[in-house]
Protein backbone atom coordinates (compact mmCIF):
# COMPACT_ATOMS: atom_id res chain seq x y z
CA UNK A 1 0.00 0.00 0.00
CA UNK A 2 1.37 3.44 -0.87
CA UNK A 3 1.98 6.15 1.71
CA UNK A 4 -0.82 8.43 0.62
CA UNK A 5 -3.79 8.88 -1.61
CA UNK A 6 -3.88 12.12 -3.61
CA UNK A 7 -7.02 14.09 -2.90
CA UNK A 8 -7.02 17.26 -4.91
CA UNK A 9 -3.65 18.85 -4.19
CA UNK A 10 -3.38 17.25 -0.79
CA UNK A 11 -2.18 13.78 0.11
CA UNK A 12 -4.10 11.70 2.64
CA UNK A 13 -1.62 9.77 4.80
CA UNK A 14 -2.31 6.05 5.17
CA UNK A 15 0.75 4.77 7.03
CA UNK A 16 1.72 5.28 10.69
CA UNK A 17 4.59 7.57 9.67
CA UNK A 18 2.45 9.55 7.24
CA UNK A 19 -0.24 10.08 9.89
CA UNK A 20 2.42 11.09 12.43
CA UNK A 21 3.88 13.64 10.00
CA UNK A 22 0.45 15.14 9.37
CA UNK A 23 -0.23 15.50 13.10
CA UNK A 24 3.20 17.01 13.76
CA UNK A 25 2.63 19.49 10.95
CA UNK A 26 -0.63 20.62 12.56
CA UNK A 27 1.06 20.98 15.95
CA UNK A 28 3.90 23.02 14.42
CA UNK A 29 1.38 25.37 12.76
CA UNK A 30 -0.54 25.77 16.03
CA UNK A 31 2.71 26.51 17.85
CA UNK A 32 3.46 29.35 15.45
CA UNK A 33 0.45 31.30 16.74
CA UNK A 34 0.77 30.28 20.38
CA UNK A 35 2.89 31.69 23.14
CA UNK A 36 5.21 28.84 24.00
CA UNK A 37 8.87 28.72 25.03
CA UNK A 38 11.35 28.88 22.17
CA UNK A 39 12.92 25.58 23.26
CA UNK A 40 9.60 23.76 22.84
CA UNK A 41 8.93 25.35 19.46
CA UNK A 42 12.42 24.39 18.24
CA UNK A 43 11.98 20.83 19.48
CA UNK A 44 8.66 20.55 17.61
CA UNK A 45 10.28 21.84 14.43
CA UNK A 46 13.11 19.31 14.73
CA UNK A 47 10.69 16.43 15.39
CA UNK A 48 8.63 17.39 12.35
CA UNK A 49 11.70 17.66 10.09
CA UNK A 50 13.00 14.26 11.22
CA UNK A 51 9.67 12.54 10.57
CA UNK A 52 8.78 14.36 7.34
CA UNK A 53 12.15 13.73 5.73
CA UNK A 54 12.22 9.93 6.00
CA UNK A 55 9.99 8.90 3.09
CA UNK A 56 11.36 11.42 0.56
CA UNK A 57 14.90 10.34 1.46
CA UNK A 58 14.06 6.65 1.05
CA UNK A 59 12.62 7.42 -2.37
CA UNK A 60 15.77 9.32 -3.32
CA UNK A 61 18.34 6.69 -2.34
CA UNK A 62 16.46 3.51 -3.28
CA UNK A 63 17.06 2.05 -6.76
CA UNK A 64 14.54 3.59 -9.10
CA UNK A 65 11.70 1.50 -10.46
CA UNK A 66 11.76 0.16 -14.00
CA UNK A 67 9.97 2.10 -16.77
CA UNK A 68 7.27 -0.62 -16.85
CA UNK A 69 6.62 -0.25 -13.12
CA UNK A 70 6.59 3.53 -13.36
CA UNK A 71 4.06 3.37 -16.18
CA UNK A 72 1.89 0.89 -14.27
CA UNK A 73 1.88 3.21 -11.23
CA UNK A 74 1.00 6.20 -13.43
CA UNK A 75 -1.91 4.38 -15.05
CA UNK A 76 -3.16 3.26 -11.64
CA UNK A 77 -3.10 6.84 -10.33
CA UNK A 78 -5.01 8.12 -13.35
CA UNK A 79 -7.72 5.45 -13.39
CA UNK A 80 -11.18 6.64 -12.13
CA UNK A 81 -11.66 3.84 -9.58
CA UNK A 82 -14.62 5.43 -7.79
CA UNK A 83 -16.50 5.78 -11.07
CA UNK A 84 -15.80 2.15 -11.96
CA UNK A 85 -17.30 1.06 -8.66
CA UNK A 86 -20.38 3.26 -9.03
CA UNK A 87 -20.79 1.90 -12.57
CA UNK A 88 -20.46 -1.65 -11.14
CA UNK A 89 -17.45 -2.36 -13.31
CA UNK A 90 -15.57 -3.46 -10.18
CA UNK A 91 -16.86 -5.71 -7.40
CA UNK A 92 -15.49 -3.53 -4.63
CA UNK A 93 -14.30 0.03 -4.04
CA UNK A 94 -10.72 0.34 -5.27
CA UNK A 95 -8.28 3.19 -4.67
CA UNK A 96 -4.81 3.98 -5.95
CA UNK A 97 -3.55 3.75 -2.36
CA UNK A 98 -3.76 -0.04 -2.70
CA UNK A 99 -0.66 0.08 -4.91
CA UNK A 100 2.44 -1.34 -3.22
CA UNK A 101 4.62 1.41 -4.62
CA UNK A 102 8.31 2.04 -5.23
CA UNK A 103 9.91 1.25 -1.85
CA UNK A 104 7.91 -1.86 -1.10
CA UNK A 105 8.21 -3.05 -4.69
CA UNK A 106 12.00 -2.78 -4.55
CA UNK A 107 12.00 -4.53 -1.16
CA UNK A 108 10.02 -7.49 -2.51
CA UNK A 109 12.23 -7.58 -5.58
CA UNK A 110 15.31 -7.74 -3.33
CA UNK A 111 13.74 -10.57 -1.30
CA UNK A 112 13.31 -12.59 -4.50
CA UNK A 113 16.97 -12.12 -5.35
CA UNK A 114 18.07 -12.92 -1.78
CA UNK A 115 16.00 -16.09 -1.42
CA UNK A 116 16.52 -17.37 -4.97
CA UNK A 117 12.77 -17.90 -5.24
CA UNK A 118 11.44 -19.38 -8.47
CA UNK A 119 7.79 -19.99 -7.60
CA UNK A 120 5.87 -17.07 -6.10
CA UNK A 121 2.27 -16.80 -4.96
CA UNK A 122 0.65 -13.40 -4.55
CA UNK A 123 -2.60 -13.25 -2.60
CA UNK A 124 -4.23 -9.97 -3.62
CA UNK A 125 -2.83 -8.38 -6.79
CA UNK A 126 -4.70 -5.10 -7.45
CA UNK A 127 -3.10 -3.56 -10.57
CA UNK A 128 -0.03 -5.78 -10.39
CA UNK A 129 2.77 -3.50 -9.19
CA UNK A 130 4.17 -5.94 -6.62
CA UNK A 131 3.66 -8.93 -8.93
CA UNK A 132 5.64 -7.26 -11.71
CA UNK A 133 8.34 -6.06 -9.31
CA UNK A 134 8.88 -9.63 -8.09
CA UNK A 135 8.72 -11.03 -11.63
CA UNK A 136 11.55 -8.70 -12.64
CA UNK A 137 13.83 -10.53 -10.18
CA UNK A 138 12.82 -14.04 -11.25
CA UNK A 139 14.89 -16.20 -13.60
CA UNK A 140 13.43 -16.89 -17.02
CA UNK A 141 11.82 -20.12 -15.77
CA UNK A 142 10.36 -18.43 -12.68
CA UNK A 143 6.65 -17.73 -12.25
CA UNK A 144 4.22 -15.67 -10.23
CA UNK A 145 0.66 -16.87 -9.66
CA UNK A 146 -1.41 -13.86 -8.62
CA UNK A 147 -4.83 -14.15 -6.95
CA UNK A 148 -7.32 -11.38 -7.69
CA UNK A 149 -11.04 -11.38 -7.03
CA UNK A 150 -11.94 -8.49 -9.36
CA UNK A 151 -12.03 -9.26 -13.08
CA UNK A 152 -11.81 -5.61 -14.15
CA UNK A 153 -8.64 -4.94 -12.20
CA UNK A 154 -7.18 -8.30 -13.26
CA UNK A 155 -7.59 -7.32 -16.91
CA UNK A 156 -6.13 -3.87 -16.17
CA UNK A 157 -3.05 -5.53 -14.64
CA UNK A 158 -2.64 -8.00 -17.50
CA UNK A 159 -2.66 -5.18 -20.03
CA UNK A 160 0.13 -3.49 -18.02
CA UNK A 161 2.12 -6.73 -17.87
CA UNK A 162 2.17 -6.83 -21.66
CA UNK A 163 4.36 -3.71 -21.62
CA UNK A 164 7.14 -5.55 -19.74
CA UNK A 165 9.44 -8.36 -20.90
CA UNK A 166 8.81 -9.96 -17.49
CA UNK A 167 5.03 -9.87 -17.70
CA UNK A 168 4.88 -13.34 -19.26
CA UNK A 169 6.10 -14.81 -15.96
CA UNK A 170 2.84 -13.81 -14.28
CA UNK A 171 -0.44 -15.72 -14.45
CA UNK A 172 -3.61 -14.39 -12.82
CA UNK A 173 -6.30 -16.44 -11.09
CA UNK A 174 -9.57 -14.50 -10.93
CA UNK A 175 -11.57 -15.88 -7.99
CA UNK A 176 -11.84 -15.44 -4.22
CA UNK A 177 -8.34 -16.05 -2.86
CA UNK A 178 -9.33 -18.82 -0.44
CA UNK A 179 -10.93 -20.71 -3.32
CA UNK A 180 -7.77 -20.36 -5.41
CA UNK A 181 -5.58 -21.52 -2.51
CA UNK A 182 -7.68 -24.64 -2.07
CA UNK A 183 -7.41 -25.35 -5.80
CA UNK A 184 -3.63 -24.91 -5.79
CA UNK A 185 -3.26 -27.12 -2.73
CA UNK A 186 -5.38 -29.85 -4.33
CA UNK A 187 -2.92 -30.17 -7.23
CA UNK A 188 0.13 -30.18 -4.97
CA UNK A 189 1.50 -26.70 -5.67
CA UNK A 190 4.10 -25.19 -3.32
CA UNK A 191 5.76 -21.78 -3.36
CA UNK A 192 9.13 -20.40 -2.33
CA UNK A 193 7.73 -16.96 -1.56
CA UNK A 194 4.18 -15.87 -0.78
CA UNK A 195 3.09 -12.23 -0.62
CA UNK A 196 -0.20 -11.50 1.17
CA UNK A 197 -1.99 -8.20 0.52
CA UNK A 198 -5.70 -8.97 0.26
CA UNK A 199 -8.80 -9.03 2.50
CA UNK A 200 -7.49 -8.25 6.00
CA UNK A 201 -10.26 -10.25 7.65
CA UNK A 202 -9.03 -13.37 5.84
CA UNK A 203 -5.33 -13.02 6.71
CA UNK A 204 -5.53 -15.71 9.41
CA UNK A 205 -7.24 -18.10 6.99
CA UNK A 206 -4.57 -17.48 4.34
CA UNK A 207 -1.81 -18.08 6.88
CA UNK A 208 -3.30 -21.33 8.16
CA UNK A 209 -3.98 -22.67 4.66
CA UNK A 210 -0.44 -21.96 3.53
CA UNK A 211 1.01 -23.94 6.43
CA UNK A 212 -1.64 -26.65 6.81
CA UNK A 213 -1.96 -27.52 3.10
CA UNK A 214 1.72 -27.51 2.18
CA UNK A 215 1.48 -24.46 -0.07
CA UNK A 216 4.59 -22.98 1.53
CA UNK A 217 7.78 -24.77 0.45
CA UNK A 218 9.98 -26.19 3.20
CA UNK A 219 12.39 -23.25 3.12
CA UNK A 220 9.83 -20.74 1.91
CA UNK A 221 8.94 -17.28 3.23
CA UNK A 222 5.67 -15.41 3.64
CA UNK A 223 5.64 -11.61 3.31
CA UNK A 224 2.53 -9.93 4.70
CA UNK A 225 1.58 -6.34 3.92
CA UNK A 226 -0.25 -3.78 6.10
CA UNK A 227 0.61 -5.45 9.41
CA UNK A 228 0.84 -2.02 11.07
CA UNK A 229 -2.33 -0.77 9.30
CA UNK A 230 -2.17 2.96 10.07
CA UNK A 231 -1.01 2.17 13.60
CA UNK A 232 -4.33 0.59 14.58
CA UNK A 233 -3.00 -2.82 15.79
CA UNK A 234 -1.14 -1.15 18.66
CA UNK A 235 -3.82 1.43 19.47
CA UNK A 236 -6.43 0.66 22.15
CA UNK A 237 -8.96 -1.88 20.86
CA UNK A 238 -11.83 0.63 20.92
CA UNK A 239 -9.94 2.83 18.42
CA UNK A 240 -9.50 0.07 15.83
CA UNK A 241 -11.54 -0.37 12.68
CA UNK A 242 -12.69 -3.90 11.76
CA UNK A 243 -9.63 -4.22 9.53
CA UNK A 244 -7.39 -2.91 12.28
CA UNK A 245 -8.79 -5.49 14.70
CA UNK A 246 -8.32 -8.24 12.09
CA UNK A 247 -4.65 -7.30 11.68
CA UNK A 248 -4.14 -7.15 15.45
CA UNK A 249 -5.56 -10.67 15.74
CA UNK A 250 -3.44 -11.89 12.83
CA UNK A 251 -0.24 -10.48 14.34
CA UNK A 252 -1.06 -12.14 17.68
CA UNK A 253 -1.81 -15.53 16.10
CA UNK A 254 1.41 -15.51 14.08
CA UNK A 255 3.44 -14.50 17.14
CA UNK A 256 1.97 -17.41 19.12
CA UNK A 257 2.37 -20.06 16.39
CA UNK A 258 5.32 -22.37 17.26
CA UNK A 259 5.66 -23.44 13.62
CA UNK A 260 7.09 -20.10 12.51
CA UNK A 261 9.37 -17.24 13.41
CA UNK A 262 8.75 -13.75 12.15
CA UNK A 263 9.83 -10.13 12.16
CA UNK A 264 7.55 -7.14 11.63
CA UNK A 265 9.36 -4.40 9.72
CA UNK A 266 8.14 -0.79 10.07
CA UNK A 267 8.28 -0.42 6.31
CA UNK A 268 5.50 1.85 5.06
CA UNK A 269 2.28 0.32 6.48
CA UNK A 270 4.08 -2.65 8.04
CA UNK A 271 5.63 -5.69 6.35
CA UNK A 272 5.93 -8.98 8.24
CA UNK A 273 8.43 -11.63 7.13
CA UNK A 274 7.51 -15.17 8.25
CA UNK A 275 9.66 -18.32 8.08
CA UNK A 276 8.65 -21.86 8.94
CA UNK A 277 10.95 -23.34 11.63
Amino acid sequence: MSDSLLKGDRARPVTPLGILVEKLEKIVKMAETATIPTEINNALQQAYQLAAGIDPYLEEVTTQESPALAQLAKQTREEPWSKHFSDRATVRQLEQEMLSGHIEGQTLKMFVYMTGAKNILEIGMFTGYSALAMAEALPENGRVIACEVDEYVANFAKSCFQESPHGSKISVEVAPALQTLEKLAAVGESFDLVFIDADKKEYVDYFKLLLDKGLLAENGFICVDNTLLQGEPYLPAEKRSPNGEAIAQFNHIVAQDPRVEQVLLPLRDGLTIIRRV
